[in-house]
């Protein structure tokens, strides 16, 4: 099969220790019609020497200085200094599995236009990956198996930055990264899901995903909770908000609240239910609290779930079956 450019979209900021890893990781892939543009986003450690080096030693990795500051200005310059055909994103600390590039090009070459093909990862780190990564990483993974990303999409981010290749025109037709709205790669995920971009399912590993303790995505407030929930809100509004069902809130934790607030200073009318005694028959926001069951007598609901405990999913889970609501057209789980 023909082997289109792929660009490599890399901003790296203090990586040092990881760099070389990752840069040799790409220089072993099996596919080898690949541009690297790689963006220094103001390094005060000697990433951008060892950068260097590779560069000199390879004629296919670009070089780039931020000329803003941040992730998606990084992004924003090494995609308008790209050439090819098809595009990916890489992590400074990750390391790619030596077919990632062959197996996300093949499939997009399959399927063609209007899709993004994406893999299974893995976390690792030096000290052991803890549960909560590896019960998001099995989960991720069993949506990719599917290719049904979307399904959850409210939950978390469904498509991995550093694991996805997409047709160079459909990046740019659902806006690449020119919003600048954090978190950036959920963002983008929204924007996919909302252009209507199948995934395509996929059952090998193909990248490796580092965890530790400084890694932005733990450290960097653009990755607060806040920020996800505001974006979730944000999205939802734009894309499956049915104004002619009555909007409903389950569960009053910080997220839920986040929600309402939202909702409130747009004006937006909304019921609020949930099932903490302590609460129900309250006011929060000037908005009182109902207990759940006052769920089985509004009439056409829409249900955004804040609710994150699994035992308690479940059983709003089997209650929504029990009134023959519909996942998504009905209610919406965001936690």
């Amino acid at each position: 099969m023909q082997q289109p450019l792929v660009s490599i979209l890399t901003p790296f900021k203090n990586t040092e220790r990881f760099l070389a890893e990752c840069l040799n990781s790409i220089l072993e892939q099996t596919y080898t019609n690949w541009e690297l543009l790689i963006v220094d986003d103001h390094s005060t450690d000697n990433s951008y020497k060892l950068v260097e080096r590779f560069a000199t030693a390879d004629r296919r990795i670009k070089l780039l200085k931020n000329n803003g500051s941040g992730i998606i200005d990084a992004l924003k310059l090494a995609f308008k200094n790209s050439s090819g055909t098809l595009i990916t994103r890489m992590d400074s600390d990750d390391i790619m599995l030596p077919n990632k590039l062959e197996v996300l090009a093949h499939n997009l070459l399959t399927h063609g236009k209007n899709h993004v093909a994406v893999g299974l990862v893995e976390y690792f780190n030096a000290n052991g990956v803890g549960p909560g990564y590896k019960s998001y990483e099995v989960w991720l993974n069993t949506l990719t198996k599917l290719g049904n990303n979307y399904s959850e999409i409210y939950k978390e981010c469904v498509i991995p930055s550093p694991c996805w290749m997409l047709y160079r025109a459909d990046l740019e037709a659902c806006g690449a990264f020119y919003p600048d709205v954090y978190p950036e790669d959920y963002d983008l995920t929204f924007r996919f899901y909302k252009n209507d971009y199948s995934c395509i399912p996929c059952n090998t590993v193909i990248h490796k995903w580092r965890d530790y303790s400084t890694r932005t995505s733990r450290t960097h407030v653009h990755y607060a909770q806040n920020h996800f929930t505001a974006l979730k809100v944000k999205h939802f509004l734009d894309i499956d908000y049915n104004p002619s069902k009555n909007l409903v809130i389950w569960g009053a934790g910080t997220k839920g609240k986040l929600m309402a607030s939202i909702f409130i200073e747009r004006h937006i009318p909304f019921e609020w239910i949930c099932d903490n005694p302590n609460k129900i028959g309250k006011e929060i926001y000037g908005k009182r609290m109902l207990n759940f069951d006052a769920l089985a007598k509004i009439e056409n609901p829409q249900s955004l779930i804040t609710v994150a405990n699994k035992d308690a999913q479940k059983e709003i889970r089997a209650y929504l079956n029990k009134l023959n609501l519909e996942p998504f057209k009905d209610y919406i789980f965001f936690c």
